[in-house]
């Protein structure tokens, strides 16, 4: 069984996308999920890619902004391409479920018909994560 479950917070304002052909509606999201260490009581954020589709893409595009948190029902995907220069590149993502994949957690504000969170939207955890995150190239993953 190829199943997950998230909650987190939105890392950046959703860019939405159409396919070509077809119009399909179509946005990744980077979601900062909570990850706390009991032993060295560290807190950190494991930031996963979501990828949503339709009408989902197109409601969280317009009812969420950065820092909204949500849930995340899924499955993982692992998927290949080559890159420009000739290399093998693997993406490793969670395609949310067409029905009832995301739910919206945090409460609307009426931010131009955007929802979030007004307070704390900068910290998830206790950790501010927005500030110096660098995107990780998956060419440059050890696994």
């Amino acid at each position: 069984m190829n199943k997950v479950i998230l909650i987190g917070r939105l890392t950046k304002d959703l860019e939405l996308k159409y396919t070509p052909g077809t119009g399909v509606a179509v946005t990744t999201i980077t979601l900062a999920v909570d990850n706390y260490n009991s032993k060295s009581g560290e807190r950190t954020a494991d930031f996963i890619p979501v990828v949503l589709w339709g009408k989902q893409a197109e409601n969280t595009a317009q009812y969420t902004v950065k820092g909204s948190q949500v849930a995340i029902s899924g499955r993982l995907s692992v998927r290949t391409y080559d890159a420009k220069d000739g290399t093998k590149r693997y993406v490793t993502e969670v395609v949310a479920d067409m029905f009832n994949g995301i739910q919206f957690l945090s409460k609307s504000n009426n931010n131009n018909g955007k929802s979030g969170n007004t307070e704390n939207n900068n910290v998830f955890g206790g950790v501010d994560f927005y500030e110096d995150v660098t995107p990780m190239d998956d060419g440059d993953m050890p696994f």
